[in-house]
């Protein structure tokens, strides 16, 4: 069978479980909203998703090689029934094992980790997006030396798998400072690297790869992510594709400006 090219995406996932808690305030609709056209932005259903979680650090890269994952209820105090959400998506141990052939191929470090599950970071915007958890996940770490540079060519090196049918996803949050949501005087700081990261990441590939390198020295950079794990999962997904990419989705959460990409 044939498929499809998919594109690749950078999306928020949103704070902790939050798209499946009452909001009276409606913080989360926009958001929630977005994840759910997910599917239009694709050619097809994808065969499987690879998504990148700025949850999980490893030394090398690491891809959850199980065939039934368990769920990481990793956020604290929130309502009981969040930690009973069930998201019973397959695994794909073969697609695990590919992946990390090819970062290996291409000088990388990659393992497998037949135990690990799948953290909220996958599964909290996945559960809106393929409400059916009937696609075949993998869960991709981030390397904890954070180096952008080795997230961008860990992009390049899984770029195939797109021709394959697979989504690459890189779950993060455009903007986290978590001593910023809610905080009006993070508005305008959001917004400048917001502005920046839009225009760094819809250019052509060199320039956009040249930027991205060195989002640290961006307008409010260092403000927007004092540590870049949420960041990192853009790297992947921009590094994934040799084309411009395109701002999908846009907004004000919690008083911070916000943002998700698809690169074609």
């Amino acid at each position: 069978m044939t498929h499809s090219r998919q594109p690749s995406l950078y999306i928020p996932h949103g704070g902790g479980p939050c798209f499946f808690m009452d909001d009276p305030r409606g913080t989360w609709t926009g958001m929630a909203t977005f994840l759910r056209t997910i599917p239009d932005l694709l050619p097809e259903k994808p065969k499987a998703i690879l998504i990148v979680s700025g949850h999980w650090e490893t030394d090398g890269f690491a891809f959850t090689a199980t065939e039934r994952p368990p769920l990481i209820y990793d956020y604290h105090g929130f309502p009981p029934h969040t930690y009973q959400l069930a998201y019973p998506a397959p695994g794909d141990p073969a697609l695990a094992a590919r992946a990390a052939g090819l970062l290996n191929d291409a000088g990388l470090p990659a393992a497998l980790d037949p135990a690990r599950g799948l953290d909220h970071g996958v599964f909290v915007p996945l559960k809106v997006a393929f409400p059916q958890a009937d696609v075949p996940i993998v869960e991709m770490s981030v390397d904890r030396r954070l180096d952008p540079a080795q997230h961008l060519a860990a992009g390049r090196a899984l770029a195939a798998l797109r021709d394959e049918g697979v989504l690459i996803v890189g779950a993060g949050m455009s903007f986290h400072n978590m001593r910023g949501y809610g905080d009006p005087r993070a508005t305008a700081p959001s917004r400048q690297f917001d502005a920046w990261l839009t225009e760094a990441a819809t250019q052509d590939v060199e320039p956009r790869d040249d930027a991205l390198l060195r989002w640290a020295d961006a307008p409010a950079g260092r403000f927007s992510h004092p540590r870049e794990e949420h960041l990192l999962p853009l790297m992947v997904a921009a590094g994934a594709s040799d084309a411009a990419g395109e701002r999908v989705y846009g907004e004000l959460v919690m008083e911070t400006a916000i943002s998700g990409f698809r690169f074609g």
